[in-house]
């Protein structure tokens, strides 16, 4: 019974298709295979996306090594006893087991968000990347959380490889050849390192610029990168990222991006084209849409069974829940809001959801966290997994290996895995089809609507706030 007045199945609705949100629907099919097929339980899933990123390789995608499509995964074909909605979830009111909802029709419709009624609501919106008040940030700046800005940063350094070659201003040329990213955590690393790597390969096919002439400028806002490795493998990946002509700025800040200036907390000014910003994440706006219990820092306070705390039929993990470890030896330690957690923490909860539904005990989520690892660029990596540190290309080893065993469904990891072999046996591709992030531009022009694009205008692909 749902609301004490029709017989219906009972609603698990799934808001999120990311990490947490795909894992616990596909989980859920399988522990819950009886009662769907009896009618008894139902899953809707409501995504923006109808498909999941594996985000640990959009730097990957962003080089080349891996095809963009390949990156993300159709939530339709693997969720096939589930009803995926493509929408925007708006706001959640679980005391009356409600959520609000946009669809790429409800504009059109104007009848504004619809409302679906649950039973079971797991909220896993993930994360959104955190911005700050920066001068000309939200003008200039380019994210990379997604595969389309990854793919638009591929092309847009490509495109200033070809401005570089092509102008005769020393000015536009230095600008073109100057790139800053914001952020030394494992999105900045990893998108500098790959990209480097490729942007030099790349330069060997312009008559009029060399490797030398890439500047590749890091900027972090502590005295460390990649704490996840550890300070020891930290210091080695400076020490290469160094090797490789890289600045690297420690302890720094970007102040100002205005006028295609970066302007530094040092009190540096270089003139670039691109700024990368990957400072970090914060928890997705829809939690605070939302009448469930939070943290300071806007996460859902949730048990370490997972469910959200003091809200019965509510449950929530990964980047956007609190979760705590109890593996850490004291009280007050979370789970990081990374990867490895959120692929088991799924696996617990659909466990969890199913038990419920059956009156069974729910179990604990525990984790001890095993280790991080980085790729750098082709052949180079770091690592630091069970206490054993890596570097060079063990480590880029252990990082495919890892990744390939982790990317969901044989097919996805068939065709990575041949992708990565046909790249080591032909040459890079190098070509940018920066027309991809406007396909009517060239029609628009012949149709005489729009005026000729403006080679001054900022880049596409700015962050998603």
């Amino acid at each position: 019974m749902r609301h004490g007045r029709v017989r219906e199945p009972a609603r698990i609705l799934v808001v999120g298709g990311g990490y947490v949100g795909m894992y616990t629907a596909l989980r859920l099919q399988k522990k819950l295979k009886p009662e769907l097929r009896s009618g008894v339980v139902e899953i809707v899933v409501v995504t923006p996306d109808p498909y999941m990123t594996y985000q640990p390789f959009l730097p990957e995608a962003a080089a080349g090594s891996i095809s963009p499509r390949h990156v993300v995964v159709s939530l339709r074909s693997v969720l096939g006893h589930c009803q995926v909605i493509v929408g925007e979830a708006v706001s959640v009111d679980h005391a009356k087991r409600t959520v609000s909802y946009t669809t790429l029709a409800s504009k059109d419709e104007g009848t504004g968000p619809a409302t679906l009624t649950y039973d079971e609501l797991v909220l896993a919106p993930g994360s959104v990347s955190r911005t700050l008040p920066v001068p000309g940030l939200a003008e200039y700046g380019i994210g990379f959380k997604t595969v389309e800005e990854a793919v638009g940063l591929r092309n847009h350094v490509i495109e200033q490889l070809d401005i570089a070659s092509s102008t005769r201003d020393p000015a536009v040329r230095d600008a073109a050849l100057t790139f800053v990213f914001v952020g030394g955590g494992y999105a900045g690393v990893e998108a500098l390192g790959e990209l480097e790597d490729m942007a030099r390969y790349a330069a060997k096919y312009y008559h009029n610029v060399k490797p030398q002439d890439l500047k590749w400028i890091l900027v972090e806002a502590s005295d460390r990168i990649l704490p996840e490795v550890g300070p020891e493998m930290g210091e080695y990946t400076i020490r290469e990222l160094r090797g490789r002509n890289v600045d690297l700025r420690l302890g720094t800040r970007l102040e100002s991006c205005e006028n295609r200036t970066a302007v530094l907390s040092d009190g540096s000014r270089f003139p670039t084209r691109t700024v990368v910003w990957t400072a970090g994440v914060k928890p997705s706006p829809l939690l605070a849409a939302t009448d469930l219990p939070l943290t300071g820092r806007g996460r859902l306070r949730c048990t370490a069974a997972l469910a959200v705390d003091g809200a019965p039929h509510a449950w929530g993990a990964g980047d956007a829940a609190a979760v705590p470890d109890v593996t850490a030896g004291a009280p007050g330690k979370e789970c990081a809001p990374n990867a490895q957690h959120a692929v088991r923490q799924a696996r617990t909860l659909a466990d969890n959801i199913a038990a419920s539904l059956r009156g069974q005990a729910l179990t604990d989520y525990e984790h001890a966290y095993v280790g991080s690892v980085a790729s750098l660029g082709l052949h180079k990596g770091v690592a630091h997994v069970y206490g054993r540190k890596l570097k060079g290309y063990p480590a880029w080893f252990m990082h495919r290996v890892y990744h390939l065993s982790r990317v969901p469904t044989v097919n996805r990891k068939a065709r990575v895995l041949t992708e990565w072999t046909l790249s080591a046996l032909f040459k890079r591709e190098i070509v940018s089809l920066g027309s991809l992030e406007r396909p009517r531009a060239e029609f628009e022009l012949a149709a005489g609507t729009v005026p000729p694009p403006d080679p001054s205008a900022p880049p596409a692909g700015g962050p998603k706030n």
